[in-house]
């Protein structure tokens, strides 16, 4: 089996940070959203990995090379978005008849992987919404299984969301159908929609099973973010990996904060997530993610995502900074 990972998209949610780097490579928990992704898919079994990759994809190569060199991976561009569709057609000649798992590249779930790698079925990831309208929706029969599935109905028969989790056995029949939605220029908002061709995998006979994920964490934009991040902490206790380098600071748990960081006078957490290399001093923060290279001096921070090599001075506010940024409010 391999694994399919769209992360060709934009993140304008989440900008300013993704204009300097991908939506995947944001940090979240001690960890970014990309590695809790291929981890969790390495742990049950999966070596091979397919990255779909368009803006800032040079980035993503890079990360995966350098950080991730225990897996095979391919690397395929998708220069024009087009769609979910799309970007899952460009893989047919590397994934041959090999079955894939596809999940996309913003999507933490907590799951039992190793039984839905090892179902005899196809599979398709689903959890209760309060307004589907938003997402891809399932229409799930009493046996467990799909009748059928539609991208962002405007009166949805389900309020089962697709979470972005696809296991697929017969990748044959995906790449016929991902051919019929070309040809026939079926289209969803725009856009060729995977949700398209496994609707057209199902009327055509392909038996799909559904599955529950136990939790969902949106990485889309900064608030459901720092949520994520929260809890996240929470359920690994958060992880200090340099002890000795603080001075007169209150570490408050859980919290996460990588090697090489100096933290002087500060108060930190809880549910912070903290960079490599960073500098803190005469500051007090909670609920924030904080990028490696950053310099924080007599701040007072309260659900802020602060990116990379920034810099912040004198200030008790809410942030929302991208990389290689300097404030000074002295």
């Amino acid at each position: 089996m391999k694994a399919i990972i769209p992360v060709a998209g934009a993140g304008t949610k989440l900008r300013p940070h993704t204009y300097t780097q991908p939506k995947a490579l944001i940090p979240i928990a001690g960890k970014t959203i990309l590695s809790f992704i291929v981890d969790q898919l390495y742990d049950a079994g999966i070596k091979e990995f397919i990255f779909i990759v368009g803006y800032l994809g040079e980035k993503i190569q890079d990360y995966v090379q350098f950080s991730l060199p225990h897996i095979k991976s391919h690397f395929v561009y998708q220069n024009e978005r087009q769609g979910t569709g799309h970007a899952i057609e460009l893989t047919k000649s590397i994934v041959g008849n090999d079955e894939v798992f596809v999940t996309l590249g913003d999507t933490i779930c907590e799951y039992d992987i190793k039984e839905v790698v090892n179902s005899p079925y196809s599979m398709l990831g689903v959890k209760k919404v309060d307004d589907p309208r938003k997402f891809g929706v399932a229409e799930i029969n009493e046996d467990g299984f799909i009748d059928h599935v539609v991208e962002k109905p405007a009166i949805p028969k389900s309020n089962m969301a697709l979470v972005g989790l696809y296991k697929i056995k017969e990748t044959e029949f995906l790449y016929g159908c991902l051919h019929h939605i070309f040809q026939e220029n079926i289209k969803s908002y725009g856009e060729y929609n995977l949700t398209d061709a496994l609707d057209c995998m199902i009327q055509r006979g392909a038996r799909f099973k559904a599955f529950k994920v136990k939790n969902w964490f949106d990485c889309g934009k900064k608030e459901t973010i720092l949520e994520s991040n929260a809890t996240l902490l929470k359920k690994s206790g958060g992880n200090v990996q340099d002890a000795h380098g603080f001075e007169d600071t209150i570490i408050i748990p859980p919290v996460s904060i990588a090697p090489n960081c100096s933290i002087r006078n500060s108060i930190i957490g809880p549910h912070v997530a903290i960079g490599a290399n960073t500098n803190i001093q005469h500051s007090i923060l909670r609920d924030s993610i904080i990028g490696s290279y950053t310099n924080l001096f007599e701040v007072v921070l309260d659900n802020s995502l602060i990116g990379s090599d920034a810099s912040v001075r004198g200030l008790s506010r809410s942030l929302n900074i991208g990389d290689n940024t300097e404030i000074d409010f002295g």
